[in-house]
């Protein structure tokens, strides 16, 4: 689907959720939602950058991020990374770590 087409410019990656590409869009109130729950965001990058985030910081971060939840729960999210594996999954994380940190520019 035309809608789910990542737009790097704007900081946004893509996940395959349920067989299907999903946008991630760290928009602010993604963000602000995601800090509510896992604490303040430098803290969340330098974990990653350490190797110490784990998992479900990674759902919840993507689960926020997710521009169109649709029908997706965040259990999904979970077993997507799972499934494709943390080394497929890191490319979406870093484009969302890099967007935390230098913003849209």
């Amino acid at each position: 689907m035309p809608g789910d087409t990542a737009n790097p410019a704007r900081g946004e990656a893509a996940i395959a959720i349920a067989g299907r590409k999903r946008r991630l869009r760290p928009s602010f109130s993604a963000l602000v939602a995601a800090e509510d729950e896992l604490g303040p965001l430098f803290e969340l990058v330098e974990r990653a950058g350490d190797g110490r985030l784990k998992l479900t910081e990674m759902t919840a971060l993507f689960w926020h991020c997710l521009a169109d939840r649709g029908d997706i729960g965040r259990e999904d999210v979970g077993e997507a990374i799972a499934a494709q594996g943390l080394a497929a999954s890191a490319a979406p994380l870093r484009a969302i770590l890099a967007q935390i940190l230098q913003g849209s520019g």
